[in-house]
């Protein structure tokens, strides 16, 4: 949930990122920014290994994890780090600020170690590192933002691409959630991982319009009609989203490891974001070949990482040499 909501942040702050960094105030606050996005990682990064703690505290009294203190700690501590993301990205470029995040995942992986007592043999911890390093190598090179008004995002919204896309995401989150999830969502991880990822095709490309569209709802003079009509969908669209998030984010850590799933999540994801926000605020038309071949590599890492992080769960390494185990010449 902390990572998720992190990416919220970003998107919602990144309609006025650009009035923010060309302000020589701004800048000079970067390394402010930076900081307080460092601790904010941190702070992320023990949400989803408190949440199960609770969840697994709960079990064993038999009662709901709702009213558990640790799990209601964890969730605190995602509201606190949102908080810091939110001032990080008026204080620094998200450029920077965002590939961050990958610290929550390693942060995360460290503290489930001790307080979850989860082990992740050596290959499991190199599939931790590559998916964070490839997860940075997609932010850095994808498409950057760009200026849009309400107008323009009103046609993006209706374009055929745009649309074919989500109501493609709209199937494939019907056929998981109803059929897929019942049947195999207890036992493979991807399930629960792939309908978190794809509502982030509704829920930061949502914040992001809701960014754009408050100007003309809030701003001053009569609202108009058009706008908050947009507003209001924007804002149902992301609640709605952000509720069945949460409920299947509880559900994987009921049975799956805290920092396999964060590391995971955290770049599909990412990834799903990336490629939503390019479809509709056409981003990727300011790619250059060196941008696209980067991000190329970037997806091919990640991929590498999230297999080598499926197979230390069934694989057993050892440095030692196993007893009974003679040397042939």
């Amino acid at each position: 949930m902390a990572l998720l909501l992190g990416k919220y942040s970003y998107s919602f702050m990144s309609a006025s990122q650009s009035t923010v960094m060309a302000d020589d105030s701004g800048l000079s606050g970067a390394p402010l920014g930076i900081a307080i996005a460092a601790i904010s990682s941190f702070i992320n990064g023990s949400t989803f290994v408190l949440q199960k703690k609770g969840i697994l505290r709960s079990r064993n009294k038999g009662c709901s994890y709702l009213i558990d203190g640790v799990w209601c700690s964890g969730t605190l501590c995602m509201i606190i780090g949102q908080v810091g993301n939110f001032l990080a990205y008026n204080l620094a470029p998200a450029v920077i600020v965002t590939p961050l995040g990958a610290l929550g995942v390693l942060f995360g992986a460290v503290l489930a170690s001790w307080i979850l007592e989860e082990h992740l043999n050596i290959l499991g911890k190199l599939g931790c590192i590559i998916c964070c390093c490839g997860s940075v190598v997609l932010i850095i090179h994808a498409p950057k933002a760009v200026e849009t008004s309400r107008e323009e995002l009103e046609e993006r919204l209706l374009d055929p691409v745009f649309v074919t896309y989500i109501l493609l995401v709209v199937l494939l989150l019907i056929t998981l959630i109803v059929w897929v999830a019942p049947a195999h969502g207890t036992s493979n991880i991807m399930v629960y991982v792939a309908i978190c990822s794809l509502l982030g095709s509704f829920t930061v490309p949502g914040s992001k319009g809701l960014g754009l569209v408050a100007h003309d709802v809030f701003g001053e003079g009569p609202p108009n009609s058009r706008a908050l009509a947009l507003f209001l969908v924007l804002l149902g669209v992301l609640a709605v989203s952000i509720l069945i998030q949460f409920f299947f984010i509880n559900k994987a850590l009921e049975y799956f490891s805290s920092n396999i799933f964060e590391a995971i999540y955290y770049v599909t994801f990412t990834s799903t974001v990336i490629f939503a926000s390019a479809l509709l605020f056409k981003e990727w038309t300011e790619l250059t070949v060196t941008d696209s071949l980067a991000m190329l590599c970037g997806l091919v890492t990640v991929c590498v990482g999230v297999i080598l992080l499926r197979i230390s769960q069934e694989t057993v390494i050892t440095w030692k040499e196993k007893e009974g185990q003679k040397k042939t010449d």
